[in-house]
């Protein structure tokens, strides 16, 4: 019989499984219907943050691993781009985390805050490290869509987020 703490442990409310399925779903699909950066990016963003206040920041970064993964597999994000996917995960997670944190004292600061951070850690990524292991033409693409872009969809992400979590705050 297994143990009955570690069962208990590893328990969810079923509201945060839903939840949890929800946003998996959001982040694993939408990026096979719409390959616009413009669109999958806020939605992906505001998917992060809402998990993050609804279902708590680990469950949230979970989440965050999965977009890139998934169009990497299914041949969404070019094989090239493959070497970028581990930055963009912790990308992720930087939003996550530091939204976490800084959004009980003010949500559109935590926003702001992570979104840069995010865009900041991307942006240096592509030009420190993938700069090393890319073409330098594929790198000047990257680099441009590594950079003003992630820290818009990002904040573009807290403006879709903020109204739904306050609805359902409501």
């Amino acid at each position: 019989m297994p143990n009955q703490n570690l069962i208990h442990a590893i328990r969810l409310p079923r509201a945060k499984i839903i939840l949890f399925l929800v946003g998996l779903a959001i982040t694993i699909i939408l990026p096979a219907f719409f390959h616009n950066q413009w669109i999958t990016g806020p939605i992906i963003n505001a998917t992060l943050l809402i998990a993050t206040v609804l279902i708590g920041p680990m469950e949230a970064m979970m989440l965050g691993l999965m977009p890139s993964t998934v169009a990497l597999a299914t041949g969404l994000l070019p094989l090239p781009l493959a070497p970028m996917v581990p930055f963009i995960m912790i990308g992720n997670s930087l939003l996550i985390a530091v939204f976490h944190y800084i959004r009980k004292s003010s949500f559109w600061a935590g926003v702001g805050i992570a979104a840069f951070i995010k865009f900041a850690f991307l942006h240096f990524s592509v030009t420190l490290v993938m700069a090393r292991l890319l073409d330098s033409g594929f790198t000047a693409k990257l680099a441009t869509m590594m950079s003003w872009p992630q820290l818009l969809t990002a904040l573009i992400g807290g403006v879709i987020a903020y109204p739904v979590l306050k609805n359902i705050k409501n």
